[in-house]
């Protein structure tokens, strides 16, 4: 749960130089060798590009601090430009690829240069691997933090643009292996078709990863609450506050990027008036507030159906 929306953007912004050095080669190579497999990852990696600036502007928006208009502040604002990352990924990139294989398939003839394609799949694999390096640490740092596999936090965690930048950088790195290998057998059977086949597959490995990445932020979006281990260490931080014997009721919902809102029913000592409950229960979320990660807590006293 650790707050760290720095670590996040800079994440993006090696992505973004990655991926464009990356989509400027392709494309120089896709010009010079006809390959279709290399205009499907030339595709692919513009839309990476112009994802990562979706994925920027969702850092920016979301991190801004609550006002009178959004008290509960602007971290939903990062599944919507995610969202949209997604949606061009699916288009730009999946798409795209798929209709040139097809288009491609059957007619495709002999590439101009073999070697120009693998020395630029290579140099894109390197800079894509440095790009997913910087998110595989970031995922693996909070997956051991929160005691979850690295899969699972890449799929759980509220941060969509850390799963974003990982989940395109793996899918890149799949891609350039799976146009190196049909350009390969394109090279020695002299057959088009393993070359349209290529990017028929690479769109669609991208629309696979949008659909998923676009379903991921609509969760979030539409009130995606915390799982079990995050609500036993908030109970737990709740339970130690001063004057608190019991939580009942405990919802914790995501409200951005590592931002939740906490409404909890808890057991007081005592039989004091309203009015003194009242001013506790006030002092008691405060206390909560105080926590990055809580953006707003809600207390009630606990009642026998919350037992």
């Amino acid at each position: 749960m650790a707050r760290d929306r720095g670590g996040s953007g800079l994440t993006v912004v090696i992505a973004f130089t990655a991926n464009f050095a990356v989509a400027t080669a392709k494309t120089v190579a896709a010009v010079l060798t006809g390959s279709a497999s290399m205009v499907a990852e030339a595709a692919h990696s513009w839309a990476d590009t112009g994802n990562e600036v979706f994925l920027l502007v969702a850092e920016r928006k979301s991190g801004r601090a609550p006002d009178t208009d959004r008290p509960l502040g602007y971290g939903r604002e990062a599944y919507v430009w995610s969202m949209l990352a997604a949606l061009g990924l699916f288009v730009a990139g999946g798409v795209v690829s798929v209709y040139h294989g097809i288009r491609e398939f059957g007619a495709a003839g002999e590439t101009g240069s073999y070697t120009v394609g693998y020395i630029v799949l290579a140099v894109a694999f390197c800079l894509e691997g440095v790009s997913f390096v910087q998110a595989y640490r970031r995922t693996r740092a909070e997956a051991r933090a929160l005691g979850r596999d690295l899969l699972d936090h890449a799929l759980a965690t509220s941060d969509p643009t850390l799963r974003a930048v990982l989940a395109e950088d793996a899918a890149a790195l799949v891609g350039l292996v799976i146009a190196a290998g049909s350009m390969a057998l394109h090279q020695v059977t002299g057959d088009g078709r393993y070359d349209a086949v290529g990017s028929i597959l690479v769109g669609v490995l991208l629309c696979v990863v949008a659909v998923v990445l676009f379903d991921r932020n609509r969760r979030f979006l539409t009130g995606e609450v915390a799982d079990e281990r995050i609500h036993q260490a908030v109970r737990a931080r709740v339970e130690a506050l001063p004057g608190v014997q019991r939580v009942g009721h405990l919802r914790l919902e995501f409200v951005g990027p590592r931002q939740i809102l906490l409404v909890a029913s808890i057991d007081l000592p005592g039989d004091e008036s309203e009015s003194h409950v009242a001013v506790r229960l006030r002092d008691l979320e405060q206390q909560l507030e105080r926590v990055p990660q809580i953006v707003d807590a809600v207390l009630t006293p606990a009642v026998p159906s919350d037992r």
